[in-house]
């Protein structure tokens, strides 16, 4: 068996023009018509929103620096072909042995069965039996608020920040995460940015801001910014990083807002959280019809909300608003398990055990984090009890130890479920969630799977995941291959 491959420069003296001549001046760019309005934009772009307008200057410096990890020979389509290979396709509950798997370009072009002829050019990679699987997705992660502690990112320089943000990702897709969903940051800069390879890190679907109400999680204003003035955005709200909406039309403003910018999907903040220190978990901090505004404007537009609720109250008012994906959910009952498997209702949480997953936390915050630790087993075990579907996301943030934990967090699913149906959840299933921000969605392949047609994200595992699911806590030594969009960016064989 064989593969086979699918089918005068200008004048730089610097005059001043007049106003009649200035449209087609050919001299000093200064001068241009074009750079004024560029720059005015630009300034504007500086003073409203600092902390977004700094990524360009960062990524811009960072790829100078040193250029991009990925490996490939420029010019013509570009083969790989892997033989040697146990294939763990992210849908089934066992390997398939003595298997190749061709990449043509940043696809999966053919599998089959031994070691068929390479097609004229190919690279071979021998796995010598190792696993090959799809690269992980995580389904809660904040790409600019993972990499450094909440005092030096309300502190430090918008281009320290995003620096660091690119960093980060980078270490994200050295963990064998290939895509995230962000679920809350100003990251579509850092997304243009990998994707267009000035620099390196995983597939991300932006939400851009969150949007929460006035004394919801994620509202970190202090008390001496309030009174806040109807329609004129606080310092936070500046950043991107959230978005503060009181009131059915407020809340369709500003998720139109994030729609604008590009987001795959949205997230509303349907109630409190553990880090906010001024919003206690029990309480629901928008009404159903602010909830349902939402839903409209992302109905409208082809997508989908996921909603930040953890209490069962705030869980019911968020369905009865047409919500597609509950965000975290620990504190959810038994009705509310039930009604979310009857209506397909995601669930998207993080299986927090311990302070080692958040990080030390003092007061209210503290107190709330232990309520969430004592309820995680009852949450995953309702969630199988009743066969809600389920995707994995981490949720680290504000320090970069807790993001090394990023694999970490995913083998603590094995108190739960096989190591197969944890990469499953961590694959072909999260993947079924993202397919849901249907034309909003930025990569137009099939993601979490082997399969022919598929983005070639994938990895190369020294050992076997479905047996010790521990392997992927330490990327380093045991991710022995990296790919993603058909290009190594780690090879260590």
């Amino acid at each position: 068996m064989s593969f086979r491959p699918s089918p005068p420069p200008p004048s730089f003296a610097c005059t001043d023009p007049t106003a009649d001549e200035a449209a087609s001046h050919t001299g000093c760019l200064c001068h241009r018509p074009e750079l004024a309005a560029l720059t005015a934009r630009l300034d504007a772009g500086l003073s409203r929103r600092g902390f977004v307008a700094g990524m360009a200057a960062s990524l811009t410096a960072l790829d100078l620096a040193r250029p991009a990890r990925a490996q490939g020979a420029p010019g013509g389509p570009q083969r790989v072909l892997f033989t040697r290979i146990r294939l763990f396709d992210g849908t089934s509950a066992s390997l398939r042995d003595d298997v190749s798997l061709l990449v043509e370009d940043n696809r999966i072009a053919a599998i089959a069965a031994g070691t068929p002829t390479p097609p004229e050019g190919a690279r071979v990679i021998d796995g010598g039996g190792r696993v090959l699987m799809p690269g992980l997705i995580d389904m809660h992660w904040h790409a600019i608020f993972a990499a450094l502690p909440l005092p030096v990112m309300m502190t430090a320089e918008p281009g320290y920040i995003f620096l660091a943000a690119a960093a980060e990702a980078e270490r994200t897709l050295m963990r064998g995460f290939t895509t995230i969903r962000d679920l809350g940051g100003p990251s579509f800069p850092l997304k243009q940015a990998i994707d267009e390879g000035l620099t390196t890190g995983p597939r991300i679907y932006p939400c851009g801001a969150m949007i929460t109400a006035t004394a919801g999680h994620g509202d970190l204003r202090p008390l001496g910014e309030l009174p806040r003035a109807a329609g004129v955005p606080g310092h936070t709200e500046q950043t991107g990083a959230l978005a503060i909406a009181d009131g059915e039309a407020e809340v369709m403003l500003r998720a139109r807002e994030q729609l604008m910018q590009g987001a795959s999907q949205l997230k509303m903040v349907g109630g409190g959280g553990v880090s906010s220190p001024r919003s206690p978990l029990d309480a629901s901090t928008f009404t159903e019809g602010e909830m349902r505004a939402a839903v409209q404007v992302a109905s409208d537009w082809n997508t989908y909300v996921a909603s930040h609720a953890y209490a069962s109250p705030t869980i019911r008012r968020s369905l009865d608003a047409g919500v597609t994906c509950i965000e975290h959910g620990h504190l959810m009952d038994e009705e509310i398990a039930a009604r979310m498997a009857e209506k397909g209702i995601w669930l998207s949480t993080q299986p927090f055990l311990s302070a080692e997953d958040t990080g030390p936390l003092t007061g209210p915050s503290r107190d709330r984090s232990l309520m969430i630790f004592a309820a995680t087993d009852s949450l995953y075990a309702l969630a199988k009890k009743h066969g809600i579907k389920t995707a994995f996301g981490s949720d680290m943030l504000f320090s970069p130890a807790l993001a090394r934990r990023q694999g970490v967090m995913l083998t603590h699913l094995a108190r739960w479920y096989s190591g197969a149906e944890a990469l499953k959840m961590a694959t072909a299933a999260n993947a079924e969630l993202l397919a849901l921000s249907g034309p909003r969605n930025p990569y137009h392949g099939k993601l979490g799977v082997l399969a022919e047609g598929a983005y070639a994200d994938l990895l190369l595992v020294d050992g076997n995941p479905l047996e010790d699911l521990s392997l992927i806590a330490d990327p380093e030594r045991n991710l022995r291959l990296i790919m993603k969009d058909g290009k190594i960016y780690k090879d260590t064989l």
